[in-house]
């Protein structure tokens, strides 16, 4: 019957074109003519909808949120009239989609935080404990027949505790605090290196597609969390196809705009390297879109995934500064896309293959560590090697053996964190007293508490515990013979 100037504006309609026709001139519907006998017959019976928000397809395919308030006009003789009022609100409505998103991303960020504190709290006591229990459980497997029913007891011990290590260095891995070593390196080789274990984590039912792009740019990782995501990325891939299916492996070079910055928070502008895997299987559930990569989610069914795949994932790419993005619906697969910075180094590290050597030696090496049966467990496995080895449980005995001792010591292996004085602190005071030392450091600490004491730069010899003997062995084989 009538329109005023502004609902004229917010419909984008002169007055000519709305005034004597059916309100729905104004809007798009699938279904006009059930919508208006629907429309006539609530109000025959005067049914109305007194006030609420709603969001509406204009007729030109603009879609807007309008406070809607309708109510009845009536007077004697005369029919009734519904006085409707429109309030455009798509400003609101997108600033409050805009804080409901701030808020996830706070509450997913304290989630990380939470895991970061109870992950950090216990991994330095668990790892001590697993470091003892696989140093001594790998030196009895080398005095015990390998057809014994005591080596499979043992075995199993084995398994138990490096799965309980990995459990750990996942939770710190979604956390971004496990130490980590990065280097140069060309994406393309590093998954090249890896398609064979993957084709064998798959099974030969599942096509394994390598499509690595053209003049990659270099990245700046440590090799270990390429393979954590390739192996996380590609068993997911594989439990989401049923029977036969295939997996394609992609990088290529791309370049973020600040104007995709500007809209996609997760990501910041500049030039990245994309590694890519797609799979032909199920697709995810939009309901679990929202969840993937929250730690301990699982869509599998129970006993067949811990959910802390993808939160490992995730941690790993933020702790790059990198970025994921996610394509998927349901019966068409789904790609996960991850973006790492390109590096400004233009040479890459590359992996020289190294011809067999004995890890035995003879040379003095002087041990540090406050855990005494970590200690005693570092000891028994030196000497079994032939070392000659001083133990000290703190950095004051350290350095009263440092300057009792006649002789020339050629490497000192200290716990970075101690009372007191660290690992570090501990070194420069020794190398004046034998200023030819090597040094291994080794800890059970997260990144950051490591980085707290000072060890950020590159070129340490470093071991995280729990460490295997031939961990051990080998890095202290490789020092002292990279500096005869």
């Amino acid at each position: 019957v009538q329109v005023n100037d502004a609902y004229c504006r917010i419909v984008h309609k002169n007055r000519e074109d709305l005034e004597g026709h059916s309100y729905l001139i104004a809007f798009s519907t699938n279904d006009p003519q059930n919508q208006m006998e629907t429309y006539k017959e609530r109000f025959a019976r005067h049914i109305i909808t007194p006030r609420h928000e709603a969001k509406l397809v204009l007729w030109n395919g603009e879609s807007a949120w309008f406070d809607l308030s309708n109510m009845f006009l009536e007077s004697p003789g005369t029919s009734p009239l519904l006085l409707s009022q429109y309030r455009n609100i798509t400003d609101k409505k997108q600033a409050e989609e805009e804080q409901e998103k701030l808020r996830e991303q706070l509450i997913q960020a304290q989630k990380t935080e939470s895991i970061g504190r109870l992950a950090g709290g216990v991994a330095h006591d668990f790892n001590n404990m697993l470091q003892v229990i696989l140093g001594n459980t790998m030196l009895i497997l080398e005095e015990v027949p390998a057809n014994s029913k005591i080596h499979e007891s043992l075995m199993e011990i084995q398994k138990s505790a490096e799965r309980s290590a990995g459990l750990t260095r996942q939770l710190l891995a979604f956390a971004r605090k496990q130490t980590i070593v990065p280097i140069v390196l060309d994406l393309n080789d590093t998954v090249a290196s890896l398609l064979k274990m993957i084709q064998r984590l798959i099974g030969e039912n599942i096509q394994l597609i390598w499509m690595p792009g053209a003049d990659l740019w270099l990245v700046k990782i440590d090799p270990a969390q390429i393979d954590q995501i390739m192996v996380n990325l590609c068993v997911n891939a594989r439990d989401a196809i049923e029977g036969t299916g295939k997996i394609t492996i992609k990088t290529a070079n791309t370049t973020i705009t600040e104007e995709y910055a500007q809209t996609h928070p997760e990501c910041a502008a500049g030039d990245y390297v994309m590694l890519s895997i797609a799979d032909s299987g199920h697709g995810i559930d939009p309901h679990a879109m929202p969840h993937l990569f929250e730690p301990f989610y699982t869509t599998k069914q129970v006993g067949k995934g811990t959910g802390l795949g993808l939160a490992t994932v995730f941690g790993i790419v933020k702790q790059n500064q990198g970025f994921i993005e996610v394509q998927s619906e349901p019966g068409n697969g789904a790609a996960f896309s991850i973006f790492l910075p390109r590096s400004g180094d233009s040479v890459a590290v590359t992996s020289v293959v190294t011809p067999k050597i004995s890890l035995f030696g003879k040379e003095t090496v002087l041990l540090v560590e406050d855990e005494e049966q970590i200690l005693n467990l570092g000891c028994r496995i030196l000497r079994q090697f032939g070392y000659h080895v001083l133990a000290a449980q703190n950095p004051d005995a350290a350095l009263a053996l440092a300057s009792d001792h006649g002789r020339p010591i050629d490497l000192l292996i200290t716990d970075i964190v101690m009372p007191r004085m660290n690992g570090k602190e501990l070194l420069g005071k020794i190398q004046t007293i034998h200023p030819g030392i090597k040094c291994i450091f080794i800890s059970g600490y997260t990144a950051d508490v490591i980085a707290n004491q000072g060890f950020v730069e590159e070129g340490l010899h470093f071991i995280a515990k729990p460490f295997s003997l031939q961990t051990l062995t080998e890095k202290v084989r490789k020092v002292l013979k990279d500096n005869c």
